[in-house]
């Protein structure tokens, strides 16, 4: 029976060489998922990323997250989201993939004229 213990730090996620040699291990079966944390705060309407965690559900990241990420007391809402689930653009495509927005001219208010009642627009 092998019981050694294998100590991972920040960063770290079980595919780097142990340090006792033993070789590249596999990431272990049981090893909590990534969730990436997003809180709302009492000045904001949106959720921004704060950080991220590992929980073995939904739940558990939730009350992490609020033991982590809102210790005095400045959030009001908190989404949590498995990381695999997230999925990007990417930035080297940004030009191509933004481009079609700009023959949309209805969505840009530059050719509306406004009544001299409004004054701050």
């Amino acid at each position: 029976m092998n019981n050694s213990v294998i100590k991972f730090y920040y960063g770290d996620y079980g595919d780097k060489e142990t340090p006792t040699g033993g070789g590249i291990s596999n990431t272990p079966k049981n090893e909590w998922p990534l969730w990436e944390v997003f809180i709302r705060s009492k000045q904001g309407l949106d959720h921004k990323h704060v950080g991220s965690l590992h929980a073995a559900d939904a739940q558990m990241a939730i009350e992490n997250a609020r033991d982590v990420y809102t210790r005095r007391l400045e959030g009001v809402s908190i989404w949590v989201v498995e990381s695999k689930h997230v999925h990007a653009s990417n930035p080297d495509e940004a030009e191509s993939f933004y481009e079609p927005a700009a023959d949309k001219v209805y969505r840009h208010p530059t050719f509306y004229d406004l009544p001299d009642e409004v004054k701050h627009m």
